[in-house]
């Protein structure tokens, strides 16, 4: 393994300082990791990951730049190379008890819970020239989870940290290359953000990013549910919850991604470092071994006549070191123990999976998606979270609809699904690294989850939100949970 740096324990001055250096003369970049599950995708209002604003499709009825901008604390500057931003998002959420039959060491407690979760991130980036640009991100990410973020697929905070025990210091979350290629002469607008400093891009062009970023950054993004500033929480609601997407801890990797854009679809690729352990913190830097490819098609049409959509699918295949369910299963059985899916050498195995992500305008003001996910399930679940298969579908309203611009709100259903395998290895008494009642009797895992989000003043953004979850972690001998929530976010 590559050593690394510990950006958590320096002044953010240097850690920057070092990065830029690092970046400018080829080095390694650093991988430092937090316990924190993968970062915010940037707001539905920001530019796509291809730097378009595809990922936010404009009803050709309605003005097509209303209500794309958030507004922040401190005015962004357009006509300037560099970028300075910040954001801070505080997530309070309780529940009040629940019936449970019985709990076992990665439950979700039926008893009165409360947390409250925090992410802070300073967003900085240069633009070198009319191609070319460097983008640091420096995070803190703290506080508290309901159950230390156990028991449930569809854990209901997507900024919680999940590993209490790493440090509390700021650390850096994002730190890339940015290269386009020009592919023609004539240019389009981009809206610029933490993600992407250009005014303007070519029409068709290649992108190229290399360094520390998150996979949802560039993937899986949907203009209704995918950034916890403003949207949802849930996990499975902001994500794809079938896209065990390679990460660290913290929710970032190491890699390289490829974007080819034209003027209604786009096609992305990644080569990514996979993590060394299940949800660890360190990344196996050997990717000859363990790596991850991704592949993204974006289609951006409707379903609906002169009503503008996205159609977007995903594949995915990871390469590490997994257990196999039924190995472990057959294993336990003979010795008469629980089965332990760690349980295993060394050796790498394969973990593949497929998603589908629309999105569609109703209305000037109404937006409904879907999304559907499923993986192999017979491998363990290493990344991002506890669920072979998935189906999600909801509506976001912007609040020009009702005289409020930064104001939205949002609607939401998901229900979550393991494979025979992982149910077997549940009940027999195994733990996953957020699951294991200690028994199982299955059923899916549905959850309800609504928000409303109010501007209210200068950059300052308040939300309170609610999830109902029927059979928590697939399990029907306990819940439903009731989870109220409320959010306080900043835009600097």
């Amino acid at each position: 393994m590559l050593n690394r740096t510990e950006p958590g324990n320096a002044h953010p001055r240097l850690m920057m300082l070092a990065l830029l250096i690092a970046l400018a003369t080829g080095q390694a970049l650093p991988g430092r990791a937090q316990s924190a599950p993968p970062s915010p995708a940037p707001p539905a209002q920001t530019a796509s990951a291809a730097g378009t604003p595809a990922a936010t499709p404009a009803d050709p009825s309605s003005d097509p730049t209303a209500d794309l901008s958030t507004e922040a604390m401190f005015p962004h500057f357009k006509d300037s190379r560099f970028w300075l931003s910040g954001q801070a998002n505080f997530i309070f959420q309780t529940h009040p008890n629940f019936h449970a039959d019985y709990s076992g060491k990665n439950s979700l407690s039926p008893n009165y819970e409360k947390a409250t979760s925090r992410v802070m991130t300073f967003y900085t980036g240069v633009r070198l020239n009319n191609s070319t640009e460097i983008l640091v991100d420096i995070e803190e990410a703290g506080g508290a989870a309901l159950s230390t973020g156990l028991g449930l697929a569809g854990a209901p905070d997507l900024d919680i940290v999940r590993n209490p025990l790493l440090s509390k210091a700021p650390y850096l979350g994002r730190g890339m290359i940015h290269k386009v290629f020009a592919l023609s002469k004539d240019k389009v607008e981009n809206q610029r953000s933490f993600l992407s400093l250009f005014d303007e891009l070519p029409r068709r062009r290649l992108e190229l990013r290399f360094g520390k970023f998150s996979m949802p950054d560039f993937f899986d993004l949907n203009s209704v549910g995918s950034d916890t500033h403003f949207q949802f929480s849930n996990w499975t609601t902001d994500n794809n919850g079938a896209y065990d997407y390679a990460a660290d801890t913290r929710g970032y990797t190491v890699g390289l991604t490829a974007d080819y854009e034209d003027r209604n679809w786009g096609f992305r690729f990644a080569e990514v470092l996979m993590p060394k352990v299940a949800n660890g913190i360190d990344l196996v830097w050997r990717p000859w071994q363990a790596h991850a490819e991704n592949w993204e098609y974006e289609l951006r049409r409707g379903f609906i006549p002169i009503k503008a959509g996205v159609i977007r699918l995903l594949a995915y295949t990871n390469y590490a070191n997994m257990g196999i369910y039924r190995d472990q299963i057959a294993q336990a059985e003979d010795n008469d123990v629980a089965p332990v899916i760690t349980d295993h050498p060394w050796h790498i195995t394969r973990k593949y999976g497929f998603g589908i992500n629309l999105e569609q305008n109703l209305t000037r003001y109404l937006t409904a998606f879907a999304r559907f996910g499923w993986d192999n399930g017979k491998t363990e679940s290493f990344a991002y979270t506890e669920v072979d298969q998935t189906f999600a579908e909801g509506v976001g309203a912007q609040g020009a609809w009702w005289h409020r611009k930064q104001d939205r709100a949002g609607i939401a259903f998901v229900s979550n699904a393991i494979k025979k395998d992982h149910q077997t290895y549940l009940a027999d008494g195994g733990l996953g690294f957020l699951l294991g009642d200690g028994a199982l009797r299955y059923g899916r895992e549905n959850i309800l989850e609504t928000y409303y989000t109010v501007h209210a003043w200068r950059g300052i953004y308040l939300a309170p939100g609610l999830q109902h979850i029927v059979d928590p972690g697939y399990n029907r001998d306990r819940g439903p949970v009731l989870i109220p929530a409320f959010r306080a976010h900043v835009e600097f």
